[in-house]
């Protein structure tokens, strides 16, 4: 029972190391969720055409074939009777057309632009899905590491455990001790070394959600970094004014307002007459033996313009003006709570930040203070000065400073990573 936690120690070790930068590569390289986007932004990218948006020409080519076959009586202005019984009728058209709509209240020019606010948009989210991922490893990443921190801790009260046992086991040998105090020592190190299969189990089921954030087989071992550096520079006021100009949520709040607008554009152009122009050049071959022409061949060019406005349709202009307005109004009401919201959850997450630096620097502290109490606590006990209970308080006071710590500085980066993300600038050089 007692060896499970070494060799999970070597497996460890015999594992191969993997750094913080390699993990972002490697999620930048094969994550689906970044591939999705990365389509997405080429599809969106592809569609800012001036064809897209209804400005250019359409030519087409068609060739339509008709048969029949019919029988025919014709009486004729000098009384004979004609009598076709199987009168075979037959019509090919081909050729070329071109419509091409030059005017239409300047609605193409409103398509244009949107197609080129939705390939921004799209441009927005690839980055906020870049900058999403690399926040998931890097997260995980560091959990690992604060997860690794706290195995070592519990190996440490193990090894203190084992030591409390022995020299329980040396006192109930020279009749210092009683059996009850060997037990006790016995289900101490017991219970830690539950604690730390327990620990051990969190461990690997982190490293198979890296491996799952990473794309690649999920039973693949690795060793992490052993150490957290928070980075203590943040200032709020730069945060704020980084957040109003790279967030993605207000950035697309914005584009979203602007394509509001655009879409009262493409309202209001219905206002306007619709011009356009069309042309063709048109193969016609018909056999049709009952008339007085047997055959015809004809072949010619064929232009014209159309023009339509809008009249009357029920007020449904007015409806639709209305409330394309309505959506503008929407669409700035909802910009200003995203700034809002987006500026709350940056205080929110700088306290965080601040606490967490805090609570690291007293819990620093806590721990030296803790070991050395620890320590002292072992010295008394192997001399029978404390009981069994009091060495164990001083154990549980020791991984608690740890545990403590270890939280305080997880949280710290944590908090520094979200802030990153939040103004689009986590960077892994």
């Amino acid at each position: 029972m007692l060896c499970m936690p070494a060799a999970l120690s070597v497996k460890a070790q015999n594992a191969p190391y993997l750094s913080l930068k390699e993990a972002v590569e490697i999620a930048l390289k094969n994550n689906y969720n970044i591939q999705l986007s990365q389509n997405n932004k080429s599809i969106a990218q592809n569609n800012v055409t001036p064809g897209n948006a209804g400005m250019l020409p359409v030519l087409t080519g068609s060739i339509s074939q008709s048969n029949s076959q019919q029988h025919i009586e014709q009486t004729r202005s000098d009384g004979t009777v004609n009598t076709i019984p199987s009168a075979k009728n037959s019509n090919l058209t081909y050729g070329p057309t071109l419509n091409w709509t030059i005017f239409n209240g300047f609605a193409m020019f409103a398509n244009y632009d949107q197609l080129k606010q939705l390939n921004q948009l799209s441009d927005i989210q690839l980055r906020d899905t870049v900058q999403s991922t690399m926040a998931a490893v890097l997260s995980t990443y560091y959990d690992l590491i604060n997860q690794n921190e706290e195995i070592r801790a519990q190996k440490g009260a193990i090894d203190i455990s084992r030591t409390q046992l022995r020299y329980a086991n040396d006192k109930f040998g020279v009749g210092r001790a009683s059996r009850l105090d060997v037990l006790n020592a016995q289900v101490n190190l017991n219970t830690d070394t539950a604690t730390l299969l327990t620990l051990v189990q969190q461990y690997k089921s982190s490293k198979i959600r890296l491996n799952q954030l990473l794309i690649r087989d999920l039973q693949t071992d690795f060793n992490v970094a052993d150490t957290i550096k928070v980075d203590e520079s943040l200032k709020l006021g730069d945060i704020i004014n980084n957040a109003q100009t790279q967030n993605p949520a207000i950035l697309s709040a914005d584009i979203n307002k602007r394509l509001a607008e655009i879409n009262l554009k493409q309202v209001q152009s219905t206002r306007y007459p619709v011009v356009g122009v069309n042309g063709g050049y048109a193969w016609t071959n018909s056999k049709t033996p009952a008339g007085f022409t047997r055959t015809q061949d004809t072949r010619g060019v064929s232009y014209g313009v159309t023009a339509s406005i809008n009249i009357f349709d029920g007020f449904n202009q007015w409806r639709r003006e209305r409330n394309a307005k309505l959506q503008i109004s929407n669409a700035d009401i909802d910009s200003k709570q995203i700034r809002m919201n987006v500026e709350a959850q940056i205080n929110n997450l700088y306290v965080a930040y601040l606490s967490g630096l805090d609570l690291m620097k007293l819990g620093q502290n806590n721990v030296e203070i803790a070991h050395r109490n620890l320590e002292i606590s072992l010295d008394k006990y192997k001399l029978g000065n404390i009981t069994p209970l009091e060495i164990r308080e001083a154990q549980r006071n020791y991984l608690d400073a740890q545990s403590k710590f270890f939280a305080a500085q997880y949280q710290s980066k944590i908090a520094e990573i979200t802030l990153r993300q939040i103004t689009s600038s986590i960077n892994i050089q």
